[in-house]
């Protein structure tokens, strides 16, 4: 499963169309995108929502909310997934079971004690 945000991450310097939902595009490449999936185009053609008339931008920032479809090279997908498959088969480093501390190790040794270790007193 590739999510979207790694996929916009992994396209960064490459070339992709946004349409937004007003029906206009942006043909450009990204520059960068954050977490709301807001992203920033450089070398940027825009088109008219009838298609009738073109722009060129230097640069422009679109609002993730204002998105409605984004055209990524094939590239960039073959490379996110062949970095998905790489890391499938590990896991995560330092993460064993149990313990640690300030986990959830279950009452042993210090803090309150478990509603099943309750000594005395009435449930």
């Amino acid at each position: 499963m590739v999510l979207p945000l790694s996929l916009l991450r992994a396209a960064q310097n490459h070339p992709m169309l946004v349409e937004l939902k007003n029906g206009e595009t942006y043909n450009g490449h990204l520059v960068s995108c954050d977490n709301w999936m807001n992203i920033n185009l450089r070398e940027v053609i825009c088109t008219s929502r009838d298609g009738d008339r073109f722009w060129r931008i230097p640069e422009c920032y679109v609002r993730g909310s204002n998105i409605k479809y984004l055209r990524i090279p094939d590239e960039v997908i073959d490379m996110v997934k062949e970095d998905i498959s790489k890391t499938k088969g590990r896991g995560r480093p330092g993460r064993g079971r149990g313990g640690g501390r300030g986990g959830r190790g279950g009452g042993r040794g210090r803090g309150k004690p478990r509603r099943d270790q309750d000594v005395g007193g009435e449930r």
